[in-house]
């Protein structure tokens, strides 16, 4: 049947091919991890700072001061307080800290999905590999009648070495993803703060 010659096809080769995934899915997950930490040290500014000097901007009414300090803040949280600071009242203003904080946080969570569906799968690409050497283990056992050889531990080595990489390959993955996601929530709950400055000091000059 069809089935059974794709899964020996599969068995085949043995776990090497699985291994050789997972090694391909780990450098994928390194390349996302560095480069979303990357784009958020570059991109980080002391809010605290910027939210005093901006306060104190907006009650001297200089408020083109204060916008010239946010468009010179390479920070998400700038973005968030810019959009509202650029609109002509409270309730624009509102609006668009809404919507400008709905950009930021699906910027900072691209390619997030990555490390959540590595960290999810690769143990059960892992366990793919494990169950592979274990049919090829008990194949090695019917060919040498039932005797315990070098082959056949061979295998099962590989197969305990799958679930192993597949591990491996899933931790740092979803350290990561958890890592990054309290980190976008925060940056993006700052930038609300920000822009809630913003709104108060507009408000308060109508």
């Amino acid at each position: 049947m069809q089935i059974e010659r794709i899964a020996s096809a599969l068995t085949a080769y043995g776990t090497a091919w699985v291994l050789w995934l997972l090694l391909g899915l780990s450098v994928l997950s390194l390349a996302v991890i560095l480069e979303r930490g990357i784009m958020l040290w570059l991109s980080r500014d002391d809010v605290d700072k910027l939210g005093r000097e901006l306060d104190a901007d907006l009650g001297r009414g200089e408020r083109e001061v204060a916008l010239r300090r946010l468009e010179a803040s390479p920070s998400f949280e700038a973005r968030i307080a810019r959009a509202a600071l650029d609109a002509q009242g409270p309730n624009e203003a509102e609006e668009r800290m809404v919507a400008m904080s709905q950009v930021v946080r699906l910027n900072l969570e691209q390619r997030l999905s990555v490390l959540g569906t590595l960290g999810n799968n690769a143990p059960f690409i892992g366990l793919l590999g494990t169950v592979i050497g274990v049919v090829r283990a008990f194949r090695a056992l019917e060919g040498g009648a039932g005797q315990v050889s070098a082959g056949l531990m061979s295998e099962i080595g590989e197969a305990l070495v799958a679930t192993a990489v597949g591990l491996l390959v899933a931790l740092p993955a979803v350290v990561a993803f958890n890592a990054l996601t309290r980190i976008i929530r925060a940056r993006v709950g700052r930038g609300e703060a920000l822009s809630r400055l913003v709104l108060a000091h507009l408000k308060a000059t109508v």
